[in-house]
């Protein structure tokens, strides 16, 4: 069974994290997991760049430490940077100390305010502590892109479909996601329909 939304159940548990922009006016906010990446950053920054969309790319500490040349290339572009972890590891299976030091070691390649957490498993007392030091960003819309067996045509489906005012999405960075093969039409979609694209979420919905 494939969840394309957080649970009722997620909003409750981690009630100061961000899931939407608060906001009923028909405005988008795109984001992009897991990269930099060389064979992939630079063209979604072209695409982003050709329709004038800002994103936000929660990047991992390795590979933003590998690849500094693409997180100037990011925030050259106008888009803001977040940070997903230094290993993308799980919360779930990793503990409190380890986990706070994942993102601390992100946080000289990434950011220091924004994070997310890597396949949006933290446990309750990782949140707490995280909070704390972060602005934790979840997403309204998860539409499978890095899964080859959901394809890129169902991709492009849920998300003409279930996009709606506020939604944060999230995309993958990365050459094993489809990514790059819907974006083009869903920004066009998406503009066509009378959205925008924010990077701003000042509040939680």
């Amino acid at each position: 069974m494939r969840l394309f939304r957080p649970g009722f159940f997620a909003g409750w548990l981690y009630p100061e994290a961000i899931f939407r922009l608060k906001t009923d006016e028909k405005v988008l906010c795109l984001t992009f997991d897991d990269g930099p990446h060389p064979d992939t950053t630079s063209r979604l920054l072209k695409i982003l760049d050709k329709f004038s969309v800002k994103a936000i790319f929660f990047c991992s500490g390795k590979a933003a430490e590998n690849y500094p040349e693409l997180v100037k290339l990011i925030i050259q572009g106008g888009h803001v940077v977040g940070n997903h972890g230094y290993n993308h590891l799980i919360g779930w299976k990793t503990g409190l100390k380890e986990y706070e030091e994942e993102f601390k070691l992100a946080e000289k390649h990434t950011s220091s305010v924004l994070m997310r957490p890597p396949f949006g498993k933290i446990r309750l007392s990782q949140y707490n502590l995280l909070k704390r030091q972060y602005k934790i960003v979840f997403w309204d819309l998860i539409p499978y892109d890095f899964d080859a067996s959901f394809g890129a045509e169902n991709t492009l489906k849920i998300l003409k479909k279930k996009i709606r005012p506020g939604s944060i999405i999230v995309l993958h960075d990365k050459p094993a996601a489809c990514c790059l093969e819907i974006i083009d039409e869903f920004i066009e979609y998406a503009v066509s329909s009378g959205y925008n694209f924010s990077t701003n979420f000042l509040a939680p919905c």
